[in-house]
């Protein structure tokens, strides 16, 4: 297990659905990791806990949904007794010194990211691996972190073609994979579950 390449992927995970699972799936492919983590948030610090469903269901949901022996869910965030990204990372490469490490995040997340605490070390602490998402993609490129992070992003050899050696890259680096649209959000899969009970009520 030593000197492995490991895509973090956080989030609430309210719930885990196939979007998920489709960009670790990507994210395996394109970036030539080894295993993706699904870190389980006890509380995202920017959503409110109101409509959260109970930390071990989310994690029993995303244990489901992965059905993948390269996607590990994870509740270490719970352990740690973390609910910020740079925390969380900063105390991963404690623990795991060997081990290479690339945040996962949608472009939604990238256009938000600057409201996150210490933001700026997050990108200063591993590489960061942004996939597109349908109505953020201009947003995310010309947003604030893009702009102030340009000279540190790095495009793959031709378009399409895998990203080399990513996960190995001195931090600030960032990429961006474009061919990953995937309509799936966990708020679209809350609203719709809402929908369902009420048709069948």
């Amino acid at each position: 297990m030593r000197g492995r390449k490991i895509g973090l992927l956080g989030g609430s995970f309210n719930p885990a659905h196939e979007g998920h699972r489709y960009i670790s799936a990507m994210a395996l492919r394109t970036l030539d990791l080894d295993q993706v983590w699904w870190l389980v948030s006890p509380q995202n610090p920017l959503k409110s806990a109101e409509g959260m469903a109970d930390y071990q269901s989310r994690i029993a949901a995303a244990k489901a949904v992965a059905r993948n022996p390269n996607i590990v869910v994870s509740d270490i965030e719970q352990q740690l007794g973390q609910t910020y990204t740079a925390n969380s990372l900063q105390q991963l490469h404690a623990y795991y010194p060997d081990h290479h490490f690339v945040w996962l995040m949608g472009a939604d997340n990238l256009v938000q990211i600057p409201n996150w605490y210490r933001w700026h070390d997050i990108f200063h602490t591993c590489p960061i691996a942004v996939f597109d998402r349908p109505g953020y993609t201009f947003a995310a490129l010309v947003g604030k972190a893009a702009a102030q992070y340009a000279k540190d992003r790095v495009f793959p050899s031709a378009p399409g073609r895998p990203v080399k050696n990513f996960a190995l890259l001195e931090a600030p680096a960032w990429t961006f994979i474009p061919t990953t649209k995937h309509k799936l959000s966990s708020t679209y899969m809350r609203k719709r579950t809402k929908k369902t009970v009420k048709a069948c009520s």
